[in-house]
């Protein structure tokens, strides 16, 4: 994909490793992206500013590529623009003038986590100015148009090609619930979330397959508690057309210091129980019926 503006492609997408047969699963890590835009412009720290990040996401499921999987990453921060919004799921009081744009709030815009994020986890302020229309418009065009072009590419394909996909949505979360939470803070979380919008976006047994794999490398697992899945696992996963899709979100401690977000020794352990649970979906999606 060529650069644009940002100065930077805004997406990476790691198709199955060559004489590696490709098999219809796809992975995407939206909330990965270190490379902050030089049109930021963010009043906060950026120390501070990485907590919305989910550092080393894309690492983690590195391995998907050399199972037969396309797995696409951003390559842009989540808090520039939240790809895992709709467009029209925008607080319009951040911006100078009329935005000329459809808009549909949800809850996530209410809490200051929309499309274009206004707070960070702790409830810092990301910038002292409203935006410009135009300056939102490019981000749309530079990041989340490219994104969502190159994931539904990669899902259409795998699709067309095999009469079926399997779509994981790879997040990570915090140890415990901070002040933007819809839950009580300090709620501590299970080491694996898994949401597939109340069964609504993927069969129950591609469900109950990733469970197993994840409680067999000894994780604790919960399902749709607290995170259900967002927009992407929304409009990926159609089970009735077998287009299947579902939310991962892995605990932070266990592979992070989230303070300064730096790897754990505990991360090349963590690694390898992700890449074993990627050689189960594998082998679930190559070998499932048409």
């Amino acid at each position: 994909m060529a650069s644009n503006s940002l100065g930077f492609d805004p997406v990476r997408v790691l198709l199955p490793t060559p004489l590696v047969v490709p098999i219809p699963l796809v992975l995407d890590s939206p909330h990965s992206g270190t490379r902050y835009p030089a049109d930021f412009d963010h009043s906060c720290d950026r120390a501070q500013l990485r907590q919305a990040e989910d550092t080393d996401v894309d690492d983690l499921y590195s391995a998907a590529p050399a199972l037969g999987a396309t797995l696409v990453c951003a390559e842009f921060p989540r808090s520039y623009i939240d790809v895992n919004r709709r467009k029209e799921d925008l607080d319009t009081d951040m911006i100078v003038g009329r935005w000329p744009h459809r808009v549909h709030h949800s809850p996530k815009t209410k809490a200051g986590i929309g499309l274009i994020w206004r707070l960070i986890d702790d409830r810092t302020p990301i910038y002292a100015r409203q935006l410009s229309v135009a300056e939102v418009e490019a981000r749309i065009a530079k990041c989340h148009t490219p994104y969502w072009h190159a994931l539904l590419g990669a899902v259409d394909a795998a699709h067309a090609a095999h009469g079926r996909v399997f779509h994981i949505n790879c997040h990570s979360m915090p140890a415990e619930a901070g002040s933007l939470s819809w839950i009580t803070r300090g709620t501590k979380f299970a080491d694996v979330v898994l949401g597939d919008r109340d069964g609504t976006t993927s069969s129950a047994e591609f469900m109950q397959m990733l469970s197993n794999a994840f409680r067999s490398e000894g994780l604790s697992v919960a399902i749709n508690d607290p995170y259900k899945g967002v927009e992407i696992v929304k409009q990926v996963g159609k089970p009735k057309e077998n287009r299947h899709s579902i939310q991962v979100e892995l605990n932070r401690r266990l592979y992070m210091n989230e303070a300064t977000r730096e790897r754990t020794p505990d991360y090349v352990k963590l690694k390898a129980s992700v890449t074993r649970v990627l050689e189960r979906m594998a082998e679930f999606a190559s070998g499932s019926p048409r």
